[in-house]
């Protein structure tokens, strides 16, 4: 919280999954502990860029489609005037999604989806 208001940000890094892991065990939520697991919200290139890197750290993924298009196009989704150019169809979007699956499998990790793709 910051001011009172709730504050929204992705798992940019490897680093920061770290710190935000660390802060969930001293909090009495640590991975593993009691069957707990931990997904990360891959909303951002950079969680299917690093995923393997991600996947030692958590135990799936759920993929933001809405983020991850927005963030790959550089469309804003609530924007009227751009409505036609934002789709999780896209080709780039496309690749990203496949690209994070193959390297989910690849670690034995699921995935799943979130948003409206």
């Amino acid at each position: 919280m910051s001011g009172g208001r709730a504050v929204r940000t992705f798992c940019r890094t490897p680093d920061e999954a770290d710190r935000v892991l660390r802060v969930m065990a001293e909090e009495g939520l640590a991975r593993g502990a009691n069957g707990l697991k931990v997904y990360v919200m891959a909303e951002i290139p950079s969680n299917v860029i690093r995923a393997t890197e991600f996947a030692e750290r958590f135990d799936g993924f759920s993929i933001g489609s809405n983020d991850l298009t927005q963030l790959t196009l550089g469309v804003d989704r609530d924007s009227a005037e751009l409505a036609t150019q934002f789709g999780a169809d896209d080709p780039a979007v496309l690749s990203l999604i496949r690209q994070l699956i193959e390297a989910a499998h690849a670690a034995g990790k699921p995935v799943g989806f979130c948003g409206q793709a």
